[in-house]
């Protein structure tokens, strides 16, 4: 039943390699259970109050919960609905721009209200058929540019966490390695015998390599911990920093293995509340949904590309199975993380690391799913997993995206600038929609300069369009203001 369901021979697989890449695709990405609440949870909206409850303090444990629930809830219904090995949950980076650039200036209702309009003209764009139309006109060579670009992008991403890559605060360069320029601390050490025995049992073939190593890290490191007694590497109590700490979790066995989550949250959003916040004009409510809607869209455009060339379910055409039903769950997710009061859910890029373990159908969404909803009670489990065992992951993962950069036609100005803007920006900038942007334009502009700009779709010259005007929102809002 399972197999004629999510067609798992048909797509080469096998139910074991779909298990087990569910579970990687959750190990990798479970950290999001404990970080969105420090980055929600903490934050203050424009009244000074905190999300959930009175608002007097922060309510950790109950955006921990919802966060949960809504990514095992969505990532279900994208193996159930889409058959794709893709999970979702709360966005990160989006989440920050909430915090920051949102909800600092209104209350946590209206900001929330924001994103489930959001969610509902990017749903309203796929049934329309516009949000499919754009991801097709998109030439193939740009899409393996972004896949590329992710690659790159989720390596730096496993580095920072790690604490291999860090930002050195000051000086003409941004990142050094580790600690100025040291590697520092025991962490680093568990970081590095994972990505090397992950490397070992890649290389010899072994069935659950990324799995295998994550689950042996994770144990070493709750054994240096215990010897060494190291600690966060920041203490949100005190404030202090400790360089040699641990990057998120401290893996130690939890007393508390059961904990009863409380999904009070869901529902406390108000649609056009922010439409009417005393110095947030219209104009800049307006922009600040499109802010959201861009960055949505085309992250999800990126994530799903990268998934699917990974996993080699794209056919000779360039189309992906089910791509409609993919861009409307992820456009539903959007809408329910406002309505969960816990930021925009989106497709989550360290999907590849289930399909980098053999993940190709539904069935591993299915499990990530399940495993994300067993969280809402089993969380001191979670917290068990830290950055230091998942994120060398991350990494392979961005090797074996990498290897598709000799398919570019480099030759072509018009196609090697863009997709060499849209690599490098993604890492450089941290954020996918700039490096899409970045190609989207320079591709336009490249064609339009050879008199070849018949060859570009007619949607890709409005999307390009509407990219400057995200690159140049700022000047926009001053210039509306005066």
């Amino acid at each position: 039943m399972l197999d004629s369901f999510f067609k798992i021979t048909e797509r080469g697989s096998t139910v074991g390699r779909e298990i087990r890449g569910g579970f990687v695709t959750f190990f990798t990405m479970a950290y999001i259970v404990a970080l969105n609440p420090l980055i929600i949870g903490l934050a203050k909206d424009g009244t000074g109050k905190y999300l959930g409850g009175d608002g007097s303090h922060p309510n950790l444990a109950m955006v921990a919960a919802m966060t949960a629930l809504m990514a095992g809830l969505l990532t279900i219904l994208m193996g159930a609905v889409a058959n794709f090995p893709l999970a979702l949950a709360t966005g990160l980076g989006l989440n920050t721009f909430v915090a920051v650039g949102i909800a600092s200036h209104m209350t946590w209702a209206d900001a929330m209200g924001l994103i489930v309009l959001e969610g509902i003209i990017i749903t309203v764009l796929v049934l329309t058929g516009f949000r499919t139309a754009v991801f097709r006109a998109v030439p193939q060579q740009l899409k393996i540019a972004i896949s590329v670009g992710i690659g790159l992008f989720i390596t730096l991403i496993g580095l920072v966490d790690s604490g291999f890559v860090r930002r050195t605060g000051a000086g003409p360069v941004p990142v050094t390695l580790g600690d100025n320029g040291n590697l520092v601390g025991w962490p680093i050490v568990v970081f590095g015998f994972g990505l090397i025995l992950m490397i070992a049992l890649l290389v010899k073939k072994v069935k659950g390599a990324i799995l295998i190593s994550i689950i042996a890290t994770t144990v070493l490191a709750i054994i240096v911990e215990k010897a060494f007694k190291i600690g966060p590497n920041f203490d949100g109590a005190t404030g202090k920093v400790n360089p040699k700490g641990w990057g998120l979790n401290v893996p130690a066995l939890p007393h508390d293995v059961v904990a009863k989550p409380d999904f009070s949250l869901f529902g406390h959003f108000s649609l056009f509340g922010g439409f009417h916040v005393q110095g947030v004009t219209i104009i800049a409510a307006i922009l600040l949904v499109f802010t959201l809607l861009l960055s949505d869209f085309f992250d999800t455009v990126g994530t799903v590309t990268a998934i699917a060339t990974e996993g080699g379910l794209i056919d000779g055409q360039g189309n992906i199975p089910n791509n409609e039903r993919i861009l409307l769950v992820d456009s539903v997710a959007a809408l329910a993380g406002g309505a969960g009061s816990i930021s925009s859910n989106t497709s989550y890029i360290e999907s590849a690391s289930g399909v980098g373990e053999g993940a190709r159908t539904g069935l591993a969404s299915v499990v990530t799913g399940i495993l994300f909803l067993l969280t809402t009670f089993l969380a001191p489990l979670v917290a068990v997993i830290p950055y230091e065992a998942a994120t060398p992951a991350l990494v392979i993962v961005g090797f074996l995206m990498m290897s598709q950069i000799k398919e570019v036609e480099w030759s072509d100005y018009g196609i090697g600038i863009p997709a060499f803007l849209t690599m490098i920006l993604m890492p450089f900038t941290y954020n996918i929609s700039v490096g899409i942007g970045a190609g989207f334009i320079s591709h336009v502009i490249i064609r339009l300069v050879q008199g070849r700009g018949k060859e570009v779709h007619g949607l890709l010259y409005f999307v390009s369009g509407l990219f400057v005007i995200y690159f140049l929102q700022s000047p926009i809002s001053i210039w509306v203001a005066k």
